[in-house]
């Protein structure tokens, strides 16, 4: 007997930490289809160039690629359409005073564990080159440090 796969638990967006500095997150429901829930249920889904925008007091999740599979197909143009975040009141407001303030919103990634489909947003300030470069130095010395310790060991 073939053992079932066990589904990704999350789907994330690694270039928004490098290209962003993250301030404020939040996990906010996501009005979907039922072909695009069981296409990121089998993690098919990429928030690749993603970022949400506000709306008639709304915030709406934007190209986010939902690829459908043979079981689950979703149209060419559905596949990044514009989805509803669905949050409080409250917490839109301040997502919505944070962009006029000059912050951008990104997702971050897409958690399937439970029982409903959320997505992890967060409020972030862009990156400049310098500091992107300082990341990578950052990261290198960090590697290298593992490296190092994991051999004297």
């Amino acid at each position: 007997m073939a053992k079932k796969k066990k589904p990704q638990k999350s789907i994330s967006n690694r270039r928004a930490r490098f290209d962003y500095e993250i301030k404020d997150t939040l996990i906010a429901g996501v009005q979907l289809t039922g072909a695009e829930t069981r296409a990121i249920r089998q993690g098919q889904a990429d928030l690749k160039g993603a970022y949400v925008t506000a709306k008639n007091g709304e915030l709406w999740l934007t190209n986010v690629t939902v690829s459908g599979s043979h079981l689950a197909p979703i149209a060419d143009e559905d596949k990044t359409r514009s989805r509803k975040l669905l949050m409080k009141s409250r917490e839109i407001k301040q997502f919505i005073e944070a962009k006029d303030q000059g912050n951008t919103i990104v997702p971050l990634e897409i958690l399937n564990s439970g029982k409903y489909i959320k997505i992890r947003i967060a409020t972030a300030v862009g990156k400049k080159l310098y500091d992107k470069r300082a990341t990578l130095k950052e990261r290198d010395a960090s590697r290298n440090i593992q490296r190092y310790s994991h051999t004297n060991n």
